[in-house]
């Protein structure tokens, strides 16, 4: 026989395991007065990312102007170059024999000058005593200034050698940054070639599009950036009107990304014309465990939380690809 006391044991430890084995109900909807913004769809830009570079309108390379070793090499990558400044010398170890073999020949031919001058002083004064003719006056004066003559041409082979060795000096053709350093000190270079590549001026960021979608670029169209982390904003500068491999390149000129340096990658956000789209500003959608939540505000005056299917858009907004229907009105989860 059950006792009273013992009864109303059992029957509640029935009813603690009866509630146990049942699934707990979605929780009902909390009142708010937070105001509500209505979902609505509009016409957005139709962004596609792309992949760009960044890199200079003005990128001048200081070359080797003759062959020989490269003796001198002031700069490295990095540095900061002025105009004019000189920057390294190529040095070819037959300019100098020659220089000397050219002077010897100079001062031979001084020499020769001096002797002719002192000839003709002898003719011209056996000719005033009428000893010599005047043809052998003639003689005598053009063998003079034949000697002056190669002493001049001597003297300016001379020059022009020793002014073709300083042609072996480097200049930076424009003020900017050294961007590669393309010859080790040392190395043997040949006339032409490369030893520093420097960018001046601004950067660019430089996009490729697909022939077909680079109709719906326009110059001075806005596009948004985005490069370690880091966003900007700029618009487009110059289209070049060449396709290379299908491919059209276009420069946009950003705000921002000064200090990034030439060949970094960054992704732009090209506008290629016009969709029908939801946004919301971010502070209306939260995350949780990978997914997207967003507060329904119900006709009753409650609120409840949904799931939503969402793409970024842009810094202050995300797109809605579903879970929300034009005309929904959702609460804010604040300042994100």
């Amino acid at each position: 026989m059950i006792t009273r006391p013992l009864l109303a044991t059992v029957l509640m430890l029935s009813a603690g395991l009866s509630a146990c084995g049942e699934k707990p109900h979605a929780p009902a909807p909390v009142a708010s007065s937070q105001p509500t913004l209505a979902v609505a769809s509009a016409q957005v830009d139709d962004l596609k990312p792309v992949a760009a570079t960044v890199t200079s309108y003005k990128m001048a390379q200081a070359t080797a102007r003759l062959a020989g070793v490269l003796t001198t090499l002031s700069v490295k990558e990095g540095d900061e170059v002025k105009a004019g400044q000189r920057i390294g010398f190529v040095q070819d170890s037959r300019i100098a024999p020659q220089t000397s073999a050219y002077a010897a020949a100079a001062a031979a031919a001084d020499a020769q000058a001096v002797q002719a001058q002192a000839q003709y002083n002898r003719v011209k004064t056996l000719y005033d005593k009428g000893i010599y003719a005047k043809a052998a006056l003639d003689q005598a004066e053009a063998a003079w200034k034949a000697a002056e003559a190669n002493t001049r041409a001597a003297r300016a082979q001379t020059a022009a050698n020793a002014a073709y060795g300083d042609q072996g000096a480097i200049y930076a053709p424009d003020s900017g940054k050294v961007l590669t350093v393309d010859a080790p000190k040392g190395a043997v270079v040949m006339m032409g070639q490369s030893i520093a590549t420097i960018t001046s001026g601004a950067p660019v960021v430089r996009i490729e599009l697909p022939e077909g979608q680079s109709q719906a670029l326009q110059v001075g169209q806005s596009v948004r950036l985005e490069a370690d982390g880091r966003e900007a904003t700029g618009s487009i500068t110059r289209i070049y009107p060449s396709v290379t491999q299908g491919q059209v390149e276009a420069d946009v000129t950003p705000a921002g990304f000064e200090s990034l340096p030439v060949g970094a990658k960054v992704t732009a956000f090209v506008s290629l014309g016009k969709r029908q789209a939801i946004l919301l500003p971010r502070s209306y959608v939260t995350t949780r465990y990978g997914l997207d939540y967003v507060k329904l505000a119900q006709k009753e005056g409650g609120v409840m939380e949904t799931t939503v299917e969402t793409a970024p858009y842009d810094a202050q907004h995300v797109e809605i690809l579903g879970g929300l229907n034009p005309g929904d009105r959702v609460v804010s989860y604040g300042a994100r």
